[in-house]
């Protein structure tokens, strides 16, 4: 059974030596445990960083791609590696290494496919009353749309094993946590969570900047990823309150028409135009809900695609596209013996480090 455990990094020439520190070197029922750092196109010297902490692989973006695709990255570089287990934790030194045995117990004893860590929002100092109102309500609507019971759905500190990473497909350029979670519930995985604990913040979070920032992409992301996989849902609320509004003026213009002074037009024609456009915005709606449940189905057509064509992929050995990977120590005959890694043609190579 082999673990490697990935971390993407930008610019954590400082924290990184604490993280690559804090994790385990050996776990009950783990053969081998290797380490994986994604460089995000960091200016500063992560990679030189990680070479002197002694990680065995390191994947190099050109440029800074976004924690979204850089996780991704490194998902795709693990599986090319032979990963059975992957966990991804942050590298700048929030998350415990000590927790990984934590994430991977539940893996390794097939209750889960996927283990999610749960951070404590009663801690005040981390979590103000706003941020853990918001996290907790933004769990609650990822729960109920994904079926899991997941308390902390935004946490990257996470654990799965190799048929759970080939799943994965991520869209978001932003962040990967929640969508990750709905592909599970609804293809079928089985979600777990573990309770984790947190180190104290060495610098401010660079996925939020500010109280209204947060606030603004956490509910961009609940409803995206909503319209995304409850499309009938959604647009059948959306149609049934245009309805509610139409059956309202429909009476009220009945009410003129029948009862009122014919006089009052400018009533009559207003509540007309209210009536109108309510009927208009109930079909659109109930349109908009029967293509997104095509799209939603398609959605899921594509992903079992891709499971089929990843695997095809990683038994003939073709490395990861557009991925470099360096090897740093170790593996050396990999690096430079596999066939795969002559397919120079799919953009990805591997190669030791210099």
């Amino acid at each position: 059974m082999k673990l490697l455990i990935q971390i993407p990094c930008y610019n954590e020439e400082k924290t990184l030596p604490d993280v690559i520190a804090s994790l385990p070197t050996a776990i009950d029922g783990v053969d081998e445990i290797r380490t994986l750092v994604i460089d995000d196109g960091s200016t500063d010297g992560t990679i030189e960083a990680a070479r002197e902490c002694g990680v065995d692989y390191i994947v190099r973006n050109g440029r800074n791609l976004g924690l979204a695709r850089s996780f991704a990255k490194g998902l795709d570089a693990c599986l090319y590696l032979g990963a059975d287990l992957i966990v991804n934790m942050d590298g700048d030194a929030q998350h415990r290494g000590q927790d990984v045995p934590a994430l991977v117990r539940p893996i390794l004893t097939r209750k889960a496919d996927l283990v999610v860590g749960a951070r404590d929002f009663s801690d005040r100092r981390r979590f103000p009353r706003w941020k853990a109102w918001l996290e907790r309500f933004g769990s609650a609507v990822t729960r109920g749309m994904s079926g899991t019971d997941v308390p902390d759905v935004t946490c990257g500190f996470r654990a799965m094993d190799r048929a759970a990473a080939v799943r994965v497909l991520t869209l978001s350029d932003y962040t990967y946590t929640v969508e990750m979670i709905l592909q599970a519930g609804r293809t079928g995985l089985k979600v777990g969570w573990a309770p984790i604990g947190l180190n104290d913040a060495r610098r401010e979070s660079r996925l939020i900047c500010g109280t209204g920032s947060f606030i603004r992409r956490q509910v961009a992301i609940l409803l995206k990823t909503y319209i995304y996989y409850c499309p009938l849902r959604f647009f059948s609320w959306l149609a049934g309150a245009s309805f509610l509004v139409s059956v309202v003026a429909a009476l009220r213009l009945a009410y003129y028409l029948l009862f009122a002074d014919p006089t009052m037009i400018k009533w009559r024609s207003g509540t007309g135009v209210v009536f109108q456009l309510g009927i208009v915005a109930t079909l659109l709606f109930l349109m908009a809900a029967l293509l997104g449940t095509v799209l939603s189905g398609l959605r899921g057509m594509l992903l079992d695609t891709r499971s089929h064509v990843r695997n095809i992929e990683l038994a003939g050995k073709i490395p990861p596209l557009d991925c470099e990977i360096i090897t740093v120590q170790g593996d050396q005959a990999l690096a430079s013996g596999d066939p795969g890694v002559a397919a120079g043609a799919r953009g990805s190579f591997e190669r030791d480090a210099t």
